[in-house]
């Protein structure tokens, strides 16, 4: 069997991002569908705003010259 040639084609910024969300959403439908997978999904978004929400009380703290 004969390899084909792939080649890159360029893609404007607008194009590219418009073609990841749509490949974005597409993952969405799939994790809103599948229970344990949107579970764990809200479980990690939940630790990620938790930590995201320290480090800003961190970081005003130090900006406000303390530091606990």
């Amino acid at each position: 069997m004969a390899k084909r040639k792939s080649y890159a084609v360029p893609m404007d910024d607008a194009q590219w991002r418009a073609e990841s969300d749509a490949r974005t959403l597409i993952e969405a439908c799939k994790i809103e569908k599948d229970p344990k997978r949107m579970a764990a999904a809200k479980k990690a978004a939940k630790k990620m705003v938790d930590e995201a929400q320290e480090a800003l009380v961190a970081a005003q703290n130090v900006h406000d010259g303390y530091d606990d």
